[in-house]
């Protein structure tokens, strides 16, 4: 293995080269995310046309999406041996397969859309090839803030949210694959040209199962997958779900309810970067309790079904602000206490903990509602997670990260990262 010499860097130039890597960084996760959450947005579509039941829509939706979350587990790993260099653009062009396929001649039967999502899960592996690819470019004392930045690429989703159904209904059911896809090819040939992995990156020797075992023997791996699963978690299945919610409790027309969520992505978005900021200033562990015990208040308000307006909106915009930051976070922490040869390892497998603990609730919330006809006690048991959360994150993660935090930290120094 080899290391780079950086003594001789100009600070500036490393600094705004490090700069351009967060930007291109950041923009393929949005660009791979726009891509991963096609298919949820036309779930609708897709019931009335196949006469799908309820089960097989929601099947549908969460094809990708744990795909996309066990997926991160080998890539994040593959991105530890390889770097951001290689896998960005192999992640986006790899995408590109199902996105046309879906777009083309996937959209006649269950079967196909199914096949499809199966591999647009591919682009929600993204994530774990740039959370080491950026913190690799920043000092320790800046991690949070660039790793919240990056973060916000979840906005995709958004984008995916807003525009495709739309484009739907104007240029056909083609169009916003079509448009995905060029996209896609667009940001892997900008990234095989302009990306590169940070100064003195060195790639582990070890096999991928050693190091991914070597991993998951860290305690900080299995604090932050508890952390995660609850604040990203919380966010996906919100995204995913909320419009569902509120045209239910609150009898909401689909383009209100979506537009909601809209806000609620837009609001979790912009306060990931937040949370990462506000990590570097005053430690993860602080902004992880306030977090949590945010969304525990909040989840506890929404569950009596308050007047949307002004209550329910604020609980909800309040709860978004909670998770998104939650989500950077966790990340400051992971980047401060994980080992620097084992962050792509430790993000896989903490990525995949969030993708699933979203995966979970909107089954549980349909569950309840089919069962009692309300969605209070999915919302308290989201109140009650949360302060278990809590609760851990002031004993446990603490201890665990003020033991391992100093040796991390300086490990990340002589990394030349």
């Amino acid at each position: 293995m080899t290391t780079a010499k950086t003594g001789g860097q100009d600070p500036a130039a490393s600094g705004g080269r490090a700069a351009a890597m967060l930007a291109l960084a950041t923009l393929g996760f949005a660009v791979n995310f726009w891509a991963w959450a096609l298919l949820s947005p036309l779930g609708p579509r897709f019931k009335d046309l196949l006469g799908l039941s309820a089960a097989q829509q929601a099947l549908l939706v969460a094809v990708p999406v744990v795909v996309g979350s066990l997926g991160r587990i080998p890539v994040g790993a593959l991105t530890d041996r390889f770097g951001g260099r290689v896998m960005f653009p192999l992640v986006s062009a790899a995408t590109i397969v199902p996105v046309l396929f879906i777009g083309v001649a996937g959209q006649g039967s269950l079967p196909a859309l199914l096949a499809g999502g199966f591999f647009l899960g591919v682009g929600g592996t993204v994530f774990a090839v740039g959370v080491p690819f950026v913190g690799a470019w920043f000092p320790p004392h800046r991690r949070g803030l660039a790793l919240g930045v990056f973060g916000a690429g979840m906005g995709g989703t958004a984008i995916s949210a807003l525009t495709t159904v739309t484009l739907v209904r104007t240029g056909g059911s083609a169009t916003p694959f079509l448009l995905t896809a060029a996209a896609l090819a667009l940001y892997a040939a900008v990234s095989w040209t302009f990306l590169r992995d940070a100064p003195g990156r060195t790639a582990p020797s070890q096999p991928l199962a050693a190091r991914l075992s070597a991993a998951a023997r860290l305690p900080i791996t299995w604090q932050a997958c508890a952390l995660y699963a609850v604040a990203f978690g919380g966010y996906v299945a919100f995204s995913v779900y909320l419009p569902a919610y509120l045209q239910t409790a609150y009898g909401l027309e689909q383009a209100d309810a979506a537009g909601r969520m809209a806000g609620f992505v837009l609001m979790a978005v912009l306060m990931r970067p937040a949370g990462g900021w506000a990590s570097d200033r005053v430690g993860p562990l602080p902004v992880l309790a306030g977090v949590f015990a945010v969304t525990c208040a909040a989840a506890a308000v929404v569950a009596f079904t308050p007047p949307l307006v002004p209550v329910g909106t604020a609980a909800f915009l309040i709860m978004a602000a909670a998770l998104g930051a939650g989500s950077g976070a966790t990340f400051a922490l992971v980047a401060q206490v994980a080992p620097a040869d084992k962050v792509g390892s430790v993000t896989g497998l903490v990525g995949a903990a969030g993708g699933l603990g979203g995966f979970v609730p909107p089954l549980v919330m349909g569950f309840l509602y089919g069962r009692f006809g309300s969605y209070a006690l999915g919302l308290v048991l989201l109140a009650v997670v949360s302060a278990v959360t809590l609760a851990l994150t002031v004993t446990v993660v603490r201890s665990a990260a003020l033991r391992r935090a100093a040796p991390a930290v300086s490990g990340a120094g002589g990394s030349g990262s």
